[in-house]
């Protein structure tokens, strides 16, 4: 289902019906900062602007004195109130570039990235092209093994931009492995310790239990989904230990010259549902976000690089900002994901947990943020934690220079000014 107030969210203000209409709302500029900036998601903040009507802004970049519109997208006013576009081609570091921004009635509107809801799940699409799935119905482990792996609210598949499939699920060796997912290990509740990761301990779950709404847009489109941690072991069944929400959201933008790939955003807001604190107990897995990937990967296919250089023999247990898994299918394609991780996040940078080359005799590939790899992490009642995690999703191969861009352009974006 679309928010009521769906046409929020696809808000592609690029058809002038009548430059007579337009009233000039702000000027200001956007500064590159030190690095250089590549089609670099930027927003500005509409908290203090006041405008009667964010349906009808239209923004325009002054290039040599002419104004050339571009696309851009309201976020809904019940989240943050920004004005986000893509600050187009090559910004090199330290360069400047000017804006306007207007309120114009007469606009037509058009979604590049979309969100498509089944029964069975979300499905985002950059035009016709998937990008991912996101389960909504329960999804059943195969005839045969046991029920209580089923199991929704994950991500799966998740496609690179020529279709190649990079998760996988229904593992023989973990059927609790789905996709792209975070559940919490060791969760210590009042006196018990709950395992929501391990379905087989019957201990705890992590549910899908809603929408909150869906985006369409020419600069991004995504999902805002509810999420429930489930104890098994409370003192009623079916207890609910954590509420969380999924912020899932993909760009209208080319982040590799040369590649074809693009960006996914995942950011989860987790938190406690009763009143008293609970403890996320240290262990190698847990939370962050996880991801196992396809198997066609192993050992003599596959790699693992992060920004500190560390591969898949030597990654284990370090911390990263940024980690590359990647490899080559049976079609003699490659992809692959970049995780980047956020500097807000927890124990940023992050330890991982990242199997090792002999994993399952042959070299399955499993990746994972794990902000309680070494410390336990004490959860408060009333307040709200908040996990942001940036996916570069390509074809080919991803230099590690690049990766490092765009991990940038994610950890420290670039500068907003608004003219006097």
């Amino acid at each position: 289902m679309k928010k009521s107030i769906f046409v929020f969210a696809a808000l592609l203000i690029f058809t002038i019906a009548s430059f007579s209409q337009k009233t000039e709302v702000l000027k200001f500029s956007v500064e590159a900062g030190k690095y250089q900036r590549i089609n670099t998601p930027v927003s500005l903040d509409l908290a203090d602007i006041v405008v009667s009507d964010t349906l009808t802004l239209q923004l325009f970049e002054v290039v040599d004195g002419k104004q050339v519109e571009v696309q851009c997208q309201v976020e809904p006013e019940s989240y943050t109130s920004k004005l986000w576009w893509i600050m187009d081609g090559i910004t090199s570091a330290g360069a400047k570039r000017d804006y306007v921004l207007f309120r114009n009635p007469g606009l037509v509107y058009k979604k590049s990235i979309s969100a498509e809801v089944t029964k069975e799940k979300i499905e985002l699409k950059k035009g016709e092209t998937k990008i991912l799935d996101y389960q909504l119905a329960l999804h059943y482990p195969p005839a045969g093994v046991d029920s209580i792996y089923k199991r929704n609210g994950f991500i799966h598949p998740m496609f690179s931009p020529s279709g190649n499939i990079l998760t996988r699920i229904d593992a023989p060796d973990h059927y609790h492995h789905v996709g792209i997912w975070n559940p919490w290990t060791k969760v210590k509740i009042g006196n018990h310790v709950t395992d929501f990761w391990n379905l087989n301990s019957n201990q705890g779950t992590v549910k899908y239990a809603g929408i909150n709404s869906t985006t369409d847009g020419p600069v991004w489109g995504g999902f805002d989904v509810r999420q429930e941690h489930i104890d098994f072991q409370g003192k009623n069944h079916n207890e609910i230990t954590f509420y969380e929400v999924w912020d899932v959201r993909a760009w209208n933008t080319e982040p590799v010259t040369g590649v074809k790939a693009w960006l996914v955003d995942l950011t989860s807001f987790l938190s406690v549902a009763g009143d008293s604190t609970i403890i996320l107990e240290a262990y190698r897995y847990g939370g962050g976000i996880g991801y196992r990937a396809t198997d066609e990967w192993n050992n003599k296919n596959s790699w693992v690089l992060t920004s500190e250089g560390k591969t898949r023999a030597t990654a284990d247990g370090t911390k990263s900002r940024w980690t590359d898994v990647g490899g080559m299918f049976n079609n003699n394609t490659t992809s692959g994901i970049v995780f980047l991780d956020h500097p807000t996040n927890r124990e940023y940078p992050e330890p991982m947990r990242v199997w090792p080359v002999d994993q399952n005799g042959h070299g399955d590939v499993y990746f994972q943020f794990t902000p309680i790899r070494y410390h336990d992490w004490i959860l408060n009642p009333g307040k709200v934690y908040t996990q942001r995690y940036r996916m570069l999703v390509y074809d080919g191969k991803v230099d590690p220079a690049v990766s490092e861009r765009v991990w940038t352009d994610f950890a420290y974006p670039p500068v907003v000014k608004i003219s006097k």
